[in-house]
């Protein structure tokens, strides 16, 4: 069984400092809390930004270039930059979506399909998936496929049989987010017999879900992910002290399962990436 691949979503979109005063909002915060998370065992750092003032969630390219350089000037964590762009409005979208791509992260996000998230529609229509992955490959950055239901799966597949991935693929099962696939043992079995046999895949599950969902996929032999993007709280009524905490949970998990944690760079060959760090 290959190493585990810890990914932590340190902030993500749309939990606020009301719900817990330790999700990061500014450029800073947001960078050191992937910094500490590397050192305590995460692989990548999936990155949202939000306005420094207000906390929510945004896209503006100067924040996440101020997030990249400050990540990369202390730590060798991999990268992985969000392109779901949910906040985006106007005609212009998928260009919007895709302005974090020229940092050239070693990993962009790719949704694919669309589906209801609370009280909102989660829109990534058919044009979306080809020029995202196209513009990913020309600027070499590996997508992670992110599906969040059956349906998804099959998308997945006719842009894999088109040629717009390169290999090795790396698919992020998301479970239990929004309206998509339940959070539950059968559903996760069944998402992953779909996955393509080359495919490396991580897991993660919303709230109470995320144990019993990481916990499955390493015995499955996937990887996971972590973080306050999915889940602030450590467990019932103890809310997380940082992201580093769950980190330290998974890496305990991991080791408890008699599996081995992987490093950034055991990440970056598994993943087939280029390591674009600035530290040595």
């Amino acid at each position: 069984m290959e190493k585990t691949i810890i990914s932590v979503a340190v902030s993500g979109s749309g939990p606020m400092k009301d719900k817990n005063p330790a999700v990061p909002y500014t450029p800073k915060e947001i960078a050191d809390a992937a910094i500490e998370c590397c050192k305590v065992g995460a692989a990548i750092t999936h990155i949202h930004v939000r306005d420094p003032e207000t906390g929510i969630v945004c896209s503006r390219l100067e924040l996440f270039k101020e997030v990249v350089d400050r990540i990369r000037e202390k730590c060798d964590i991999v990268v992985n930059l969000t392109t779901s762009g949910a906040n985006i409005p106007g005609k212009n979208v998928i260009e919007e979506r895709l302005e974090p791509v020229i940092l050239k992260p070693e990993i962009c996000s790719l949704d694919v399909g669309s589906m209801n998230f609370g009280d909102r529609v989660f829109l990534n229509p058919p044009e979306w998936g080809p020029a995202a992955a196209k513009r990913m490959r020309e600027y070499g950055v590996k997508p992670e496929i992110e599906v969040f239901d059956l349906g998804h799966m099959r998308q997945a597949q006719h842009l894999i049989d088109e040629g717009l991935f390169d290999e090795p693929l790396f698919v992020q099962l998301c479970m239990g987010a929004g309206w998509g696939i339940e959070a539950t043992p059968e559903n996760l079995l069944a998402m992953a017999k779909q996955l393509p046999r080359s495919a490396h895949w991580s897991v993660l599950g919303v709230g109470r879900t995320q144990l019993p969902m990481i916990t499955m996929g390493i015995l499955l032999g996937g990887h996971i992910r972590v973080g306050f993007e999915d889940n602030i709280y450590l467990r019932r009524g103890v809310l997380l002290k940082s992201n580093a905490e769950m980190v330290e949970f998974a890496v305990n998990l991991v080791e408890q399962l008699q599996c081995e944690v992987a490093t950034p760079s055991d990440a970056r060959q598994m993943l087939g990436l280029l390591n674009r760090a600035n530290t040595t």
